[in-house]
């Protein structure tokens, strides 16, 4: 290796880490922040420098406000509530389907596949007012089964996902188990859907975040606060046309993030496993 080499590879490595640290602080200093002034009281937050290490760290009293005023007990039972019933209800719902159109070669199933891939092109804001009408026509709005039904069928990406993972399985499994007198309802639940193990979670991860951080849908079709208050909207209780209340804004986010935390810390592998092997393949 001649000095030039030396040099040029000394310099991309440099510019590699110095890049690799810049954005890692660009990305912690918010998370630094709000973790920091989650301990400080109002007017300490009010009179001090918000990277300023607080003068208790034993100061819990936003957490204890933060958790009552917010009602974040009853925004967590609900988010799980919902949480539980789009993931099933995504999971069970996509994998038949991807079944079917993966499966059976039937009259128009190029057709379904490309409106379904029409449909995930639309921005759903685009949609919103015909969606907010039928809801509206069926009575969806305001309930916590409307919600979740609504959640439930707006998952485009995962059918893809559960698609390309049926195309990549040999179809000679499933005429084996049929010749041995497996129907096909035998043949998805027994044999396939095992398969599926790491599309699932890939799914059960983009859902899940995607369905615990819902704001917009969650405001709007969720009308009564007191009643259908989620973790994503249940912080909004401390903003106002007078100002915020940060110092519970972020006693209340450090809540939200632990409960996320906790789950990646028991099942990182499996988290790991899905993104690697749930990828969709070209």
């Amino acid at each position: 290796m001649t000095i030039f080499q030396r040099l040029s590879f000394t310099i991309r490595t440099v510019v590699k880490y110095l890049s690799l640290a810049l954005i890692s602080f660009f990305a912690l200093v918010p998370v630094v922040v709000c973790f920091v002034t989650a301990f400080k009281s109002y007017e300490e937050y009010q009179n001090s420098n918000v990277m300023l290490l607080p003068k208790n760290w034993l100061y819990f009293n936003n957490f204890i406000e933060a958790w009552k005023m917010a009602k974040m007990g009853l925004a967590f039972r609900n988010t799980s509530i919902i949480l539980v019933c789009v993931l099933l209800g995504s999971i069970i719902l996509g994998t038949m389907l991807a079944y079917v159109l993966s499966r059976f070669k039937f009259f128009g199933n190029n057709v379904i596949r490309n409106l379904f891939l029409f449909a995930a092109l639309i921005p759903g804001i685009a949609m919103q007012v015909t969606v907010y009408q039928i809801m509206y026509q069926i009575h969806f709005i305001d309930k916590l089964y409307g919600y979740i039904i609504l959640l439930t069928g707006t998952d485009i990406i995962a059918i893809y996902i559960f698609i390309q993972f049926f195309e990549n399985i040999s179809t000679s499994l499933d005429e084996s188990a049929i010749m041995d007198g497996s129907t096909y309802f035998g043949v998805f639940f027994k044999i396939l859907l095992p398969l599926l193990r790491p599309a699932i979670v890939t799914v059960m991860i983009l859902k899940g975040v995607g369905t615990y951080n819902e704001y917009y849908m969650a405001n709007l079709y969720l009308q009564s606060k007191d009643k259908f208050v989620t973790v994503a909207i249940s912080l909004y209780k401390f903003t106002g046309p007078f100002g915020s209340q940060y110092n519970y804004i972020c006693a209340g986010i450090i809540m939200t993030i632990i409960p996320a935390f906790i789950i990646f810390i028991l099942c990182q592998k499996q988290i790991y496993a899905g993104l690697t092997l749930g990828a969709v393949k070209g």
